[in-house]
């Protein structure tokens, strides 16, 4: 495939509302579409049809010339004016594939991704750690470039990112807008994060916490009056804290517990959900506050566990449940029944606080 056919097929992308492009040998090209692959009619993609367009979305030079046994490759890719591609390159049955996830040009708005209202406040902490959650696919990097844009709209500060690759391009508005790709910019996330703390940031921006070091170096950074935002897949808020604590030795399970109680500000997890009127899909979110009550579950692991019971009866203090923002995005309209049902938590108790108005 030449670059021309390439980008007239990342324009059709675009044009479908996809939100990524499939590209592997064996298959037409795919495009999922509202959360569905969808195959295009056209021939099937060869090995060296998919080592060309490998070659062509590698911008660099040293990465080509072992591009015959490269086996992963993260990078971006941009249609100039259009939008902008996060790249993964990988083998499989010894042949390059690729998909590209489709970053869209302008950086939406807490309130244009349908985020609640809860979320705003996340946004104004001036230190702390504040984590987005969820399964790959359902829109952490977006939400963390809605929060940095609320941010850049409303402070005076100096925001440092630390991406993996960078997707979303931030201009400077109120705030100065620092932003670093690993491999391009700096070694990786440990090096960026050591070095974040000399570079005189207001809020630090990590891609996506993956190790012990990067939490230990992002509590460090709130702990000295900084604010960090990042991702981490983890399904909720209780199964995020039990995340971060099984990264450190059982020995160190109780200092981080506490740390964590004392730095954290606040979680967001997040679904994508198939839309009632079938145009595209909706967030649905738990929120939770770190509060005193939350603090404590923290701190001990026995009741860690019961953070979602704290969640649900946190709505005075800005908190909601996955089944609370559900139940409120049935009643609006935005999703069926059947998707609230099959999203719910426990869908028996779901289904009776529906009814029961609870």
């Amino acid at each position: 495939m030449q670059p021309e056919q390439l980008n007239q097929l990342l324009r059709l992308g675009l044009q479908s509302g996809a939100s990524d492009v499939h590209l592997k040998p064996g298959t037409p090209p795919a495009f999922r579409i509202n959360g569905r692959l969808q195959y295009l009619q056209a021939e099937m993609l060869t090995a060296a049809a998919t080592r060309a367009i490998a070659f062509h979305l590698v911008a660099d030079p040293r990465t080509r010339e072992v591009l015959d046994t490269l086996q992963e490759y993260d990078g971006a890719y941009s249609l100039a004016g259009q939008a902008r591609f996060r790249v993964n390159l990988y083998r499989q049955r010894g042949s390059l594939s690729a998909i590209l996830r489709i970053i869209p040009g302008e950086v939406p708005s807490l309130e244009q991704l349908g985020l609640p209202p809860e979320v705003v406040p996340l946004a104004n902490e001036e230190r702390g750690l504040v984590l987005v959650t969820g399964a790959s696919g359902s829109g952490k990097s977006t939400t963390l470039a809605a929060l940095v844009n609320h941010i850049n709209h409303t402070r005076n500060a100096h925001i440092v990112s630390i991406e993996d690759p960078i997707e979303y391009l931030h201009r400077n508005v109120q705030s100065s807008i620092s932003q670093r790709e690993i491999g391009l910019d700096t070694a990786n996330y440990h090096v960026a994060l050591r070095a974040a703390l000399r570079q005189d940031p207001d809020v630090i921006l990590v891609g996506e916490i993956r190790d012990s070091e990067a939490v230990e170096i992002s509590l460090k950074a709130s702990e000295t009056g900084h604010v960090v935002y990042s991702t981490i897949h983890t399904t909720d808020a209780s199964k995020t804290i039990g995340r971060l604590i099984s990264m450190f030795p059982s020995a160190d399970e109780a200092s981080v517990r506490l740390r964590l109680a004392d730095n954290l500000r606040g979680t967001v997890s997040q679904r994508l959900l198939p839309r009632a009127d079938g145009l595209g899909r909706v967030v649905a979110c738990e929120v939770m506050i770190v509060t005193k009550t939350v603090q404590q579950h923290i701190r001990d692991a026995d009741r860690t566990g019961m953070l979602k019971d704290v969640i649900e009866k946190g709505k005075g203090s800005g908190m909601q449940s996955f089944d609370q923002h559900l139940i409120e995005l049935f009643r609006a309209g935005f999703i069926t029944f059947d998707t609230a049902v099959s999203a719910a938590t426990n869908p028996s108790d779901f289904e009776r606080t529906l009814h029961f108005g609870g």
